[in-house]
């Protein structure tokens, strides 16, 4: 006669709960079509393979022009242009558009070589073939330039990121057919008992139908888990064993109901005893005190409540976790966070404006900072954790006004907030880390760690006075409670196209008319960088600085990141433009070193020591075109 089980040891809830979270380890990984991916977790980085867009591409129906030709264009005083050619979406414009000329676009065309800027139709009217402009424009308007969306050896969606409809559009823009996602835990599952029928069954005398089996399995199915049913197996010692040997064959987890508990016809304790080890054996928790676990062959099997209540109770509480872990997943959390925004946002003009955000958890509450996206941007939604919604009747919010955050979804706060210039190298290391990344440029990274959203920004602004990077930049904007710890150098210098067709061999040949430069934003080191040098060059010619930039063709052509400006050139739309070494390695181009620069971390104080974890491995192992110098890993500057 079958001896009654006694309870000895209870756990808590949390305790069984935590037992079981020791034993998550991945799965592994598995390819799918990116058709089934959504729900998936990723099981590794994605790095951009492309520039999204691939070319610079006009937002809007109307002609390309080089924007400084427009400027005084007016309803009174319009501005005749020459037609010179028209490109459809789809095709590739033959021939360049120089000042005076104009290039009809269609919206999602290509633009011309030499253009810069996008006139809308309505603002035109074309005759033969001439095109009279009633409206200036800006260098950069009404066109999404290459790679300001994503750019090539970006990692725009991290490991164990929750693929929605919106990262499932990040991926279909980079065109990837096959996406890596981590495995889904088989889970099986057995209902014990003499009393049970299945449902559709006749019911006999004493006998109930098997809920769990079904309950248990849709409970499966929303944590992600792929559940087989074994069905129901009779309290007899032969059958169960076979049962329970068949199901941990054949899946990952395994879920027993019934027979868990102190009566004499109680398998499950005994032979997950004999062919395991019992994790624990009762829960201190009601409903739910017969609950059990055990490992198998390295395989979890966990004994749940015969009750229906009960297994639910248990199962939201103590396996969910485990599975939701098994995936890379984490319990969602309430969909509105209260936040304050990190600066001043306008409105749509009569339109309701949606505004994605980065939530930063900070002591004192949240922060919402804004994400700015160009027409046909998905990237943007992906770095974002919600988004914000400014009225139609509202014009501007303003810098620490309390708005609703409403989550695309889960939201778990990063142990690190980096905001500030893009670094290809420090990028592959971040990946690595709990940091939510943002990339504004040196200067938007000094001002978001003043006003504090980030815990530290990158940056390399060379100061002219001083001949020093980055301390007195900082020290100027009173950045307190931050130290600046040196990180290593960058070479900088012209990124050309292979063979140097147009033999550039300086700044000096910016200035020719048969040369397109491509640039990068204001506020940008590169930028700084590029303005250096050619402040001294119109000292050596006795030009001043203004006249000098105004016979660069492409100096008000601006593009986000170094990978977008290899881009350019690349693909003709440029002949040179300025860069790190490693984006123009990456695209196959020649490069014309122009010195090293030192590319530093600005880091408010009280995280320091979480930093230099990072900028330890940083420092490891530098790719071709970093060095460390002689403050790396150490603190420059602290106030």
């Amino acid at each position: 006669m079958a001896k009654r089980v006694i309870f000895h040891e209870l756990v808590s809830l949390d305790q069984a709960s935590e037992i079981l979270l020791k034993f998550a380890r991945p799965l592994g990984e598995e390819e799918v079509d990116i058709a089934q991916a959504y729900g998936r977790m990723l099981a590794r980085d994605i790095t951009a393979p492309i520039d999204v867009p691939p070319f610079d591409r006009s937002t809007v129906d109307g002609y390309a022009v080089v924007a400084e030709a427009t400027y005084g264009a007016s309803e009174l005083t319009p501005v005749e242009f020459k037609l010179v050619g028209r490109v459809e979406a789809g095709d590739w414009p033959a021939g360049e558009v120089k000042p005076g000329e104009a290039f009809e676009v269609a919206t999602g065309a290509p633009l011309p070589r030499g253009a810069n800027a996008v006139v809308m139709v309505e603002f035109t009217q074309t005759r033969g073939d001439l095109v009279k402009i009633f409206r200036a424009v800006a260098p950069g308007e009404n066109v999404m330039s290459a790679g300001s969306d994503i750019s090539a050896g970006e990692v725009v969606l991290r490991h164990c990121t929750k693929l929605t409809a919106r990262e499932i559009g990040v991926l279909a823009a980079l065109g990837l057919r096959k996406v890596p996602v981590m495995k889904r835990p088989i889970v099986g599952i057995i209902s014990t008992g003499n009393e049970l029928a299945a449902p559709g069954e006749r019911l006999g005398p004493g006998m109930l139908y098997d809920v769990n089996s079904y309950s248990l399995a849709a409970a499966v199915q929303e944590a992600g888990g792929l559940p087989v049913i074994y069905g129901i197996v009779r309290d007899e010692e032969s059958s169960y064993k076979s049962a329970l040997l068949k199901a941990l064959s054949e899946s990952d987890v395994v879920l027993i109901s019934g027979g868990t508990s102190a009566g004499v016809a109680d398998l499950t304790y005994r032979v997950l005893g004999e062919l395991g080890d019992v994790l624990f054996h009762g829960v201190m928790v009601r409903p739910g005190k017969p609950t059990l676990a055990a490992v198998i062959n390295g395989k979890i099997v966990v004994g749940l409540p015969g009750y229906p209540s009960s297994a639910l109770m248990i199962f939201h509480t103590v396996v969910r976790p485990f599975l939701l872990k098994l995936q890379c997943v984490e319990p969602s959390p309430p969909a509105v966070y209260k936040a304050k925004l990190a600066y001043g946002v306008e409105g749509a003009k009569g339109r309701r404006a949606l505004y994605p955000v980065v939530l930063i958890a900070r002591k004192d509450g949240y922060k919402a900072y804004p994400l700015y996206a160009e027409s046909g941007a998905i990237s943007v939604l992906a770095r974002a954790d919600g988004y914000i919604v400014i009225p139609e009747n509202v014009e501007f919010m303003t810098e620490g006004e309390e708005v609703d955050v409403y989550l695309f979804e889960k939201f778990k706060p990063a142990e690190l907030y980096f905001i500030g210039s893009h670094d290809p190298h420090l990028d592959t290391i971040l990946a690595r880390h709990n940091v939510k990344t943002v990339y504004v440029g040196s200067m938007g990274g000094l001002m978001s760690i003043k006003r504090g959203e980030a815990d530290f920004a990158g940056t390399h602004i060379l100061d002219l006075e001083t001949g020093v990077y980055n301390v007195p930049v900082v020290q100027r904007l009173g950045i307190k409670g931050a130290a600046v710890i040196g990180l290593y150098r960058r070479e900088q210098g012209l990124i050309i196209q292979r063979g140097n067709p147009k033999g550039i061999k300086g700044v000096e040949d910016l200035l020719r008319d048969d040369v397109v430069y491509v640039n990068r934003p204001r506020g940008t080191g590169t930028r700084a960088l590029l303005d250096i040098h050619l402040s001294k060059l119109a000292q050596r010619l006795g030009t001043p600085f203004e006249e000098l930039i105004r016979k660069i063709r492409g100096y008000t052509y601006e593009v986000k990141t170094h990978t977008a400006v290899a881009a350019a050139v690349a693909q003709g739309r440029a002949d040179v433009g300025m860069g790190v070494r490693y984006a123009a390695e990456l695209y196959g181009l020649d490069f014309i070193p122009l010195g090293w620069e030192e590319y530093d971390l600005v880091v408010r104080v009280d995280v320091l020591d979480k930093v230099f974890e990072i900028v330890r491995e940083a420092l490891e192992n530098l790719p071709r075109g970093y060095e460390k110098y002689e403050m790396s890993g150490r603190v420059k500057w602290e106030g």
